[in-house]
């Protein structure tokens, strides 16, 4: 069985026209979906690039391998999805973005097609500043938006065309050699920089704010006050502003919906429709002025919840309620393989949970942040429709983002709910003890800054 991954960058999980979205159009992506199991409540483990993609390539917390931060460096004693597939004598291709570090290009992968951009390749690991002080440097992640031409919009396009190349190559040569195939897309990362031809679909004039676009500072959650103040999200920029970048974000995701049509195409009018898996996702979500903020880094729906879709030759098609995370892809593709799950791995198998969504228990999904941003760790757990927001130091988030599905009323004072909280902060200290954790990440990054790079 032939396994054909699609990974984007930022998509949140309900911008897509099969998620219900009233404005984007995405029709190659809504296509797909006719054709999968669609994981409606699908959550990254890190919302932010590096340590969601090496705890997804591994299927394990963040924690547990030490991605701690953008500036993780993958140790090799970690496998990855390229160690057990090419193990298994498959051919395991990269094709294009996969923000790893250091100087392995390949984290046991057999070869890569096109690397990432120049300017992404961190080869020292350095670690972030998370001093009170830090903040960055301008709010160019939202300012900076609008129609034009932008080297991620050309780099996606090339990922595409070396990806055709590679399945039309495959179709050629009849190879019987099995493959994954991972292709990594920039869009819709910011800068909001949209090809002109997708940013006409959207007219910003008409487009619908979200109602906490400019929520006060003052009347929210202390880390969330910082967390804004960090990445220069503490002023709303003026209306106009909002709604060209809002415009930008949903143009480059119809921007990346065509160039996935374009390998979906390669697949689906050839032979290889008969024996590939397809999975889509993405490493993370984007905020786009929810709750005043931008980008991600925190543990609002927006923030951590991805699209999820996965594709199975058979025909197996259903909306999956149950929650899930991106540490279960890995025993689903051992699965698909018929390889042995190693018994310590976090996550569990797409397709079952798929097949027997009735008979699962509620599944618990966690996800983690100590980067910048946050001045000591924070730790999400969501168990049925309730999520659990805990940081060191402060106190606790609570929402059912059932009944409030914008998160906009914090349950954890409510003494109706006493219970509830209790029970996820007794869970969620079952998976990891939050204070020796957050010592655990500081301590590596101190090392890492004293050595001027990753360990």
């Amino acid at each position: 069985m032939n396994i054909v991954f699609l990974f984007s960058d930022e998509h949140t999980g309900t911008v897509m026209g099969n998620s219900g979205h009233p404005h984007v159009r995405t029709p190659h992506l809504d296509r797909l979906a006719e054709q999968c199991y669609i994981y409606d409540n699908a959550y990254c483990n890190y919302p932010i690039c590096t340590p969601s993609r090496l705890s997804m390539l591994t299927g394990r917390y963040p924690h547990q391998v030490d991605a701690w931060d953008l500036g993780a460096i993958l140790d090799k004693k970690h496998k990855t999805w390229g160690d057990y597939l090419t193990g298994a004598g498959y051919e395991t291709a990269l094709c294009g973005r996969t923000h790893f570090n250091g100087k392995d290009r390949l984290l046991g992968y057999s070869k890569r097609l096109i690397d990432d951009l120049p300017r992404w390749r961190n080869t020292k690991g350095n670690p972030p500043n998370r001093t009170a002080d830090a903040r960055r440097s301008s709010n160019s992640h939202v300012a900076e938006c609008g129609p034009g031409d932008h080297e991620h919009t050309r780099y996606d396009r090339q990922v595409a065309d070396v990806a055709v190349d590679y399945l039309n190559g495959k179709i050629a040569s009849q190879n019987e050699q099995p493959f994954l195939l991972y292709c990594g897309f920039m869009h819709p990362h910011f800068p909001l920089i949209a090809p002109p031809e997708y940013y006409a679909w959207y007219d910003p004039s008409t487009l619908e704010l979200p109602d906490t676009w400019n929520e006060p500072l003052e009347s929210q959650h202390p880390i969330i006050r910082h967390h804004r103040w960090t990445w220069r999200n503490d002023i709303p920029p003026p209306e106009e502003t909002v709604r060209c970048a809002l415009a930008s974000y949903y143009a480059l995701v119809s921007a990346l919906d065509a160039q996935i049509g374009r390998i979906l195409e390669a697949i689906d009018t050839s032979p290889l429709c008969e024996n590939t898996v397809v999975i889509y996702t993405s490493d993370h979500g984007e905020m786009a002025g929810s709750h005043g903020i931008w980008q991600k880094q925190c543990f609002y729906e927006s923030a951590v919840k991805v699209p999820l879709m996965l594709r199975m030759p058979s025909g197996e098609t259903g909306r999956i309620k149950q929650n899930v995370s991106l540490v279960d892809v890995l025993p689903t593709l051992l699965d698909i393989t018929s390889l042995e799950k190693p018994s310590d791995l976090p996550g569990g198998n797409l397709l079952e949970i798929a097949r027997h969504q009735q008979c699962e228990t509620t599944r618990t999904v966690f996800s983690e942040y100590h980067d910048r941003g946050m001045l000591n760790a924070g730790y999400m757990l969501k168990q049925g429709d309730y999520k659990l927001c805990h940081y060191v130091g402060s106190h606790p988030q609570l929402f059912n983002v059932d009944t409030d599905p914008l998160e906009n009323e914090d349950l954890a004072s409510n003494p109706e709910y006493t219970s509830i909280r209790t029970t996820l902060e007794e869970t969620l200290y079952t998976i990891v003890d939050p204070e020796l954790v957050d010592a655990q990440a500081k301590a590596n990054q101190q090392k890492r800054r004293s050595k001027g790079g990753n360990m």
